[in-house]
């Protein structure tokens, strides 16, 4: 499916209202879920970190430089990823499943539309863009719920949250690599489950379970993957 749908972005029809359309849909539709989902994360990590240094000693003035420094690098891809999987993911092995087990794909095909070229294409272009800006606005807004935390809760000063001492071009690099490879690989593992879809509504159902878990691991082993290429690859 990757090699036909690579195929298909440089030789297929364009598509590009069904492109935009799916923009909005993965994008702009998971704008609440991304900031309540990092918001609250950025609040619990600071709270966390914080406690455990003022056990140890009350000095917070390395915390918002390590902070950025896994959000930017770990964090903020990665728990976006996960909750595009959940969301986009069923909802494309849903929709997808649902076609199949009521013919329409079999329609598509006997009309000449390659189903690759007309449903996962569109949603592997616009996955893979709209997770790269969800997972910056992800780190942007754990950020600012972080410096919150760490300005109520501990009295860290904001200019000193904002400590990018840490944050080399490497973690950038790697963020950005990470979430395009959730946001390429979530929805083709979405529509294979999808398509594989049999039976009626509880094929559909088995195969948006499949879809959920699978992008889900998908996304913790290219997360893997990627961290330890960054690491020996990328280390400054």
């Amino acid at each position: 499916m990757l090699r036909q749908t690579i195929y298909f972005i440089f030789v297929g029809r364009r598509q590009t209202g069904q492109i935009l359309e799916q923009l909005f849909a993965i994008g702009n539709r998971s704008v609440l879920f991304v900031t309540v989902t990092l918001g609250f994360l950025g609040l619990i990590s600071i709270f966390q970190v914080a406690i455990q240094i003022q056990k140890v000693l009350p000095d917070y003035s390395m915390v918002g430089a390590a902070f950025l420094t896994v959000m930017i690098r770990e964090f903020g891809p990665t728990i976006t990823g996960l909750m595009v999987a959940t969301r986009t993911g069923s909802a494309i092995a849903a929709e997808i499943g649902s076609m199949v087990v009521t013919e329409q794909i079999d329609a598509l095909r006997m009309s000449n539309a390659d189903p690759i070229n007309y449903l996962v294409v569109p949603r592997f272009i616009a996955c893979g863009m709209m997770l790269v800006v969800l997972s910056v606005f992800a780190v942007l807004v754990a950020t600012a719920t972080g410096m919150i935390m760490g300005r109520q809760g501990f009295g860290i000063p904001y200019n000193t949250f904002l400590n990018l001492s840490l944050v080399k071009w490497q973690d950038v690099v790697i963020g950005i690599m990470k979430s395009a490879a959730y946001g390429f690989a979530i929805p083709l593992i979405a529509a294979q489950a999808g398509l594989s879809a049999k039976g009626g509504s509880e094929g559909v159902g088995w195969a948006t379970t499949r879809s959920v878990v699978n992008c889900s691991f998908a996304v913790i082993v290219l997360d893997f993957f990627i961290s330890g290429f960054g690491y020996v690859v990328l280390s400054p």
